[in-house]
């Protein structure tokens, strides 16, 4: 039998400790990381016990009667250290199941972790999911690429890269925060009628937290920003959280420069390089021109699963 606990502050060195080690965590599962916005969710995540030793997380929040995990973050399913095994994982699934539904429950929306960002193999829970029978009911499409064995640039990212290569370009890791924002801001509103999910203050914040995991690398030309990639650092991903660039550093192909900078130079010892998803609408809708854009410079898909589990 698996003993459940609900987290509250008095767990948070166990929590983060679990996480660091775990087969699957990433520093966005990190406390400091979730409770950043701690007044928008109502926390509800667990902590599973077998015999007195911890095994599993999940961190999750509630609306109404569904349980989410976690609304706040990009994935958040079970987070497992290496001891976890499928049959265990299946004892996992089970007590969650009943804890949640002896509170009234009515369902999961369960995001699972993508196996990019695991250490070590970690997908019991999605085996776990099916025989429970969880449905499939989104797939974001995210394009990465394999930084070990880079497929080549197209013929205009080629061009793009000579034409910036002569421009005396500068490439500087940058803390203007409110500077890449507001590029960032005016691009996704311009283009996709959005704006970024993060402020500058919350970026700042979190960059304070975690100054090893969240970079912002920029190009510069006499002292203006042309185009900024905001990272969040993993130990087998750099993922593009925002990518943003002026128009002017669109036509001199400052983005391109800095991105190929980016691969060569900074991460080229990672195993993966993630420019994020190109689909809306839970996954139905795929942007050509963006996600074609990212396959240019050699990404490939990716995929993010959403499952719901009604109790």
């Amino acid at each position: 039998m698996l003993e459940i606990a609900k987290y509250s502050a008095k767990y948070k060195d166990v929590w983060d400790a679990f996480v660091a080690a775990s087969k699957n965590g990433t520093f966005l599962l990190q406390r400091n990381y979730m409770d950043y916005h701690a007044d928008r969710f109502e926390d509800h995540s667990l902590l599973f016990y077998k015999k007195g030793k911890l095994v599993a997380l999940l961190p999750a929040n509630v609306v109404g009667k569904e349980v989410q995990s976690h609304g706040g973050l990009t994935y958040g399913g079970v987070i497992s250290g290496a001891t976890m095994k499928a049959q265990l994982m299946l004892e996992v699934l089970d007590a969650m199941i009943l804890y949640f539904k002896e509170l009234g429950f009515e369902s999961i929306n369960y995001k699972a972790i993508p196996h990019i960002y695991h250490q070590q193999p970690a997908e019991e829970d999605l085996y776990a999911l099916f025989r429970n029978k969880a449905v499939l009911y989104r797939r974001d499409l995210n394009t990465v690429i394999q930084l070990q064995k880079r497929l080549p640039y197209n013929t205009l990212r080629k061009r793009k890269l000579k034409q910036a290569a002569q421009l005396g370009l500068e490439i500087a890791e940058s803390q203007d925060y409110e500077a890449f924002l507001a590029i960032s801001r005016q691009l996704l509103e311009n283009k996709y009628n959005t704006a970024p999910t993060h402020t500058a203050a919350e970026i700042k914040l979190l960059a304070s937290r975690f100054p090893s995991n969240i970079k912002l690398y920029t190009t510069i030309q006499a002292g203006a920003m042309l185009a900024g990639i905001l990272l969040f650092e993993t130990p087998t991903v750099a993922h593009c959280q925002y990518i943003a660039t002026t128009t002017e550093g669109q036509e001199l192909g400052a983005l391109d420069m800095l991105t190929d900078y980016l691969f060569s130079e900074i991460y080229c010892s990672k195993r993966y390089f993630s420019f994020g998803i190109s689909t809306q609408q839970g996954g139905q809708h795929l942007n050509y021109s963006l996600v074609q854009n990212k396959e240019s410079y050699g990404g490939r898909t990716v995929v993010q699963d959403f499952y719901l589990l009604h109790l």
